[in-house]
This record gives C-alpha cells, sequence and structure tokens, in this order.
C-alpha cells in the first residue's frame, strides 16, 4: 500500500524524510509588523525572528486552507495522514479535518486521517516518524492510526526558552510574569498539557540551570525509556541541544536520538537559543 504523510510547517522534516517521497509539508503563514510572510522554501529564519523581536504586537499566523489539505489529499497514496500543531494554539488541526470532510464529500471515500500532535516542531516529527514505522511493518490503515493515537498519548513535550516575548505576546503568558522573569533571569522550564496546552513545570537561574531542572523532570517522568526515540529541536543553538543530549543520555537509556535544527515558523516559539525535547 503507498501512503503519505503530510505534516504542517510547525514540524520538522528531517533529511532523510525528505528525501524518502513520503512526506509532504503544509505551509503555515505568518503576518509580523504588516508583513506577510510564508514557511516555505523562501523563508528566512534570521530576518522572520528580527521582525518578531522588533515588533510589538503579536504576529497573527495563518494556517493552511482547507484548500491546500485538500490539494495535497488529491495524490495516488492509497493512505494519507496529516499531522498538524496542537489544536490549542492553532486552526490547522480543524482545516485538515475540514478538507478530509470536503474531500470525501467531493471525490468519495478514501483513507485519510487526521493527527492532532498536542505538541509542535519535532513533536508532529516524531509521530510522521512513527506513522513510516507503522506503515513499514504492514500494519492495515486502522492499525496504524490505533497505534499513532495511543503514541500521541503517551508522548511527552518540554521547552526552555531565552525569552517568553512571543508568547506574551500571542497571550500564552502574563505580562507581568514575562517582565519578573526577565528581570531575574529567571527560567520557566515549561511543557504541553495532555491536552496540548502550555504549562509551567518549573524555573531556575538562568539557563544552564533550568535545562538541568529540565533534563532531570525528563529522567523522572519518562516511563520505559529504552523503547522511546529522544528528540531535541534548537533555534540557534545546537551545541546547547548537544549538551542537553548529554544530560539526558547519562540519566536514561533510550531506543535512539537525534538533534534537528528549527528552520520554520517553529523559531516563533523556540526563538534563538530555545530548546524544545520530545521522548
Amino acid at each position: 500500500m503507498s501512503y503519505k504523510v503530510i505534516v504542517d510547517s510547525c514540524g520538522e522534516l528531517t533529511e532523510e524524510m525528505k528525501a524518502s517521497g513520503n512526506f509532504e509539508t503544509a505551509s503555515l503563514t505568518m503576518e509580523v509588523g504588516g508583513v506577510r510572510i510564508m514557511d516555505d522554501v523562501s523563508f528566512d529564519q534570521a530576518d522572520f525572528l528580527r521582525r518578531i523581536a522588533e515588533c510589538p504586537e503579536s504576529p497573527k499566523s495563518s494556517c493552511p486552507s482547507p484548500e491546500d489539505y485538500m490539494e495535497k489529499y488529491r495524490c495516488e497514496a492509497e493512505r494519507v495522514y496529516a499531522v498538524t500543531l496542537t489544536a490549542e494554539l492553532s486552526g490547522s488541526y480543524n482545516s485538515a479535518v475540514l478538507a478530509k470532510n470536503l474531500y470525501i464529500e467531493e471525490y468519495g471515500e478514501k483513507n485519510i486521517h487526521v493527527f492532532n500532535s498536542r505538541s509542535a516542531s519535532i513533536g508532529e516529527t516524531l509521530i510522521a516518524m512513527k506513522v513510516q514505522e507503522c506503515e513499514e511493518t504492514g500494519m492495515t490503515f486502522e492499525q496504524v492510526v490505533d497505534t499513532v493515537e495511543r503514541y500521541i498519548d503517551g508522548q511527552h513535550t518540554y521547552f526552555v526558552l531565552e525569552n517568553l516575548d512571543t508568547l506574551r505576546k500571542n497571550g500564552r503568558l502574563t505580562g507581568i510574569k514575562s517582565l519578573v522573569a526577565g528581570a531575574l533571569n529567571i527560567k520557566p522550564v515549561m511543557a504541553a498539557t495532555p491536552e496540548g496546552t502550555i504549562c509551567q513545570i518549573g524555573q531556575a537561574r538562568g539557563i544552564k540551570k533550568a535545562l538541568a531542572k529540565m533534563a532531570d523532570q525528563i529522567a523522572e517522568e519518562t516511563q520505559e525509556a529504552e523503547e522511546k526515540i529522544l528528540a531535541i529541536s534548537n533555534c540557534n543553538c545546537r551545541e546547547r541541544a548537544r549538551e542537553v543530549e548529554r544530560m539526558l543520555l547519562a540519566k536514561m537509556k533510550v531506543k535512539a536520538s537525534f538533534i534537528i535544527d528549527t528552520a520554520g515558523i517553529s523559531s516563533m516559539y523556540a526563538n534563538d537559543g530555545g530548546i524544545i525535547v520530545v521522548v
């Protein structure tokens, strides 16, 4: 059976995934200071981050339209899966689901399933990789969907950022909390809730202590680590990501681990120096 996995552009595709021919990106767009930026091959991360830092207003994001998703569903692949940014932060999931319903209404039945990652960035990557793993073991469409949904239930996302400005501008944190954290150099350790919202699970003075605290939390909370893949996304701080990987591998044994450099719109949340860990 042929298959295709569509990942919205908040997710990251590895070079191996791009080369396989089984993965495709659905581009989000951002409006920053009146400038519309498409998260595609033309995306300029440095310019994007500069615009966000200079703009006093919150960036406005636009998810891929139902028409965008429908066009990607129209392919020769017999099975199509979409993996989206958490529905709590974006309309991408709802757009992909609407596109599925419209596609079936117009073209007839097809095996299409949309996964709400309840995560972002590298979390979407791992889900897409899980789909690939299931497909290549010969599972039925229903088995793939069930296995990957259970995988999402057991996935955990953690992150530490250099600053909280973008989250504050987007209303994810109060202005007072962001100001105090910046003034005292306190770095919150953040995580995704099971529903896909953002919560704070700890804090520390300075980025190094915050990353160490995050590593301790991950090692403590991760069950059956030897069966899991550890994935780390970074925004312009690969050596910092390597150090986090070293800390975690010293604390727990995992099936595999890898690091990827954030390249697209997920840079908005990670910002320079940000680290996202999913296991």
